[in-house]
């Protein structure tokens, strides 16, 4: 048989299978029939799209409110072509998933295929023991230890863009764009502590790196390739050689696949180049690893010295170093900067709150001058208000686990079926996507009291309510949801944390930020972004900027 006849073949069974199984979604009754859950807009919506345009609309932050307190803490959701999906905030049901039956709960073939083509075998990317083995890798390199050796690089990387701000106010108080500079600062420290490469000199005028472009735009460019990742990519990417699907890949007549195959390509390009140039300083010896940014401090530094020390067992091969580096970008890059733009916009709406910040920075730093470590993370104040941003405003809304076997989950309270009996567990089939909404959780009013969806920072400087410590919430992070929990965890949560209290302890201190003449609206998306009312196409965030004396 011809390799074309081969591949018709192929194809016609790929569509056989995808056709039964959309069959098979409205035909088949499951468990999940008797969980309540809103309906669709209308029967050909509910074919097409079920609730997906509502749980990811970009102004969806109602629809999930709704969720939550209409159906509780466990709604059945619709996901394309009929396909029935979980949407859980139960911390009980979340800690079977996330923690106790990890390995039972992973990201869906799909996902995992499409991280795979993206990053490689990077942490984000792998599942099982291949991710043990890569976490075991990397967990040294997100130690306290080390994040102390990362503080001067934190503090360098803000004071330029201090300087940068600083000059823009030469002649009195402005606007300023302050989710560019707080994604410029993002991108700059994981880029030097993270890679020891620099993308950004940091100065008045933004030069964008291919790089840092590739990065920004990947993620919402793949969100519009859905129906491609959910039906197509897993039977695809089993046909013929990689050369074989880069040559067909080349060939497809869609503008965003093509986009994600040149952004890829870029972040691939970089990731090398950083990589030999590692390899050829540490070759040389430590003379050469000192010349580098960082002085050879860096994770990926780290990294390399480590492996090459590891048992043949726990060591890395060169493709499985590379994935790290993309990895790292994106898990540090847009949820820090989003984290410090949300907090400036809100201290710039609560002035008393801001001053009586200031206070506490200005004391810290008349007794140690740049505040250190373990005092910086100290500071009881900042963290509060930290804590308080990350619990009603995470940068992550949700994220989606897929069961690979038929499971049966314990709930903390029971829910209502349709059927009228209390459901006290649920049994999940096989190949069933649970999204797991960070946002209900995080503003449970059952665990956080009636004020959960009021930014309040001073929760956080008495005991927490009792509810909260009993319900045993499986987030890695001050009882919340926002870095997920169990073995696939944010790694880098502490790094997170240090960056934006470096951040906010210099910017504080050196300006009084007020709100912009502009209406700000949060879109929701992978990431929720701030946009000006009218122009929702592009991220954006102005805040009145003032030097203080």
């Amino acid at each position: 048989m011809s390799p074309l006849n081969t591949s018709q073949s192929a194809l016609a069974l790929v569509v056989v299978l995808t056709v039964y199984q959309l069959l098979r979604r409205f035909v088949v009754k499951t468990s999940l029939d008797n969980i309540p859950g809103p309906p669709s807009n209308s029967f050909i919506k509910a074919v097409q799209q079920g609730n997906m345009r509502q749980l990811f609309n970009t102004n969806g932050w109602e629809f999930h409110h709704k969720l939550g307190e209409t159906f509780g803490r466990v709604a059945l959701v619709l996901g394309l072509f009929g396909d029935k999906q979980l949407y859980i905030s139960d911390p009980k049901a979340l800690y079977y998933i996330l923690v106790k039956n990890q390995d039972l709960f992973d990201h869906s073939e799909a996902n995992l295929t499409m991280l795979s083509l993206i990053f490689g075998q990077s942490v984000g990317s792998t599942t099982g023991d291949q991710h043990r083995k890569l976490r075991k890798m990397m967990n040294p390199v997100f130690s306290v230890a080390h994040l102390r050796d990362m503080l001067p690089i934190f503090y360098e990387v803000t004071q330029k863009i201090d300087v940068a701000i600083a000059k823009d106010l030469s002649d009195g108080p402005r606007e300023i764009n302050i989710l560019q500079w707080m994604t410029r600062a993002a991108l700059e420290m994981i880029g030097q502590s993270g890679l020891g490469y620099s993308f950004d000199s940091l100065e008045d005028e933004e030069s964008e790196n291919p790089y840092t472009k590739a990065v920004k735009e990947l993620f919402p460019t793949i969100l519009k390739l859905r129906f491609i990742q959910e039906f197509l990519l897993v039977p695809l990417v089993k046909i013929g050689s990689p050369k074989f699907r880069r040559a067909c890949v080349e060939l497809l007549p869609l503008k965003n696949v093509q986009k994600v195959k040149e952004m890829t390509d870029i972040m691939d390009k970089t990731s090398r180049e950083i990589v030999d140039s590692k390899r050829q300083a540490l070759a040389k010896g430590n003379e050469a690893v000192q010349q580098q940014v960082s002085q050879g401090k860096d994770v990926i530094s780290i990294l390399m010295k480590a492996n090459l020390a590891a048992s043949e067992r726990d060591r890395l091969d060169d493709t499985e170093v590379l994935a790290q580096l993309t990895g790292l970008i994106f898990g540090a890059m847009d949820t820090t900067s989003n984290a410090l733009s949300r907090t400036l916009y809100i201290l710039a709406q609560h002035p008393e709150v801001q001053e009586k910040l200031r206070q506490e920075i200005r004391e810290a730093r008349e007794q140690y001058g740049q505040i250190p470590h373990d005092e910086l993370v100290a500071l009881p104040y900042l963290d509060a208000i930290c804590r308080e941003t990350l619990r009603l405003y995470p940068p992550l809304s949700v994220v989606i686990r897929s069961s690979k076997k038929d499971a049966v989950v314990p709930l903390s309270t029971p829910i209502k079926g349709r059927d009228g009996q209390d459901i006290n567990e649920i049994a999940i089939p096989k190949n069933t996507d649970i999204i797991i909404s960070i946002l209900n959780c995080n503003r449970d009013t059952s665990l956080w009291g009636s004020d959960a969806l009021e930014w309040k920072p001073e929760r956080w400087l008495s005991p927490l309510p009792d509810a909260v410590r009993e319900a045993r919430i499986p987030g890695v992070y001050s009882n919340l949801m926002t870095f997920i929990g169990g073995g696939h965890s944010c790694i880098g949560f502490k790094f997170s944390e240090l960056e934006m209290k470096v951040v906010l302890s210099v910017l504080v201190d050196h300006y009084r930020f007020s709100p912009s003449k502009e209406e700000i609206i949060w879109q929701m998306g992978n990431i929720s972004i701030p946009t000006v009312k009218g122009e929702p196409g592009k991220p954006v965030l102005p805040i009145k900027m003032d030097l203080v004396v």
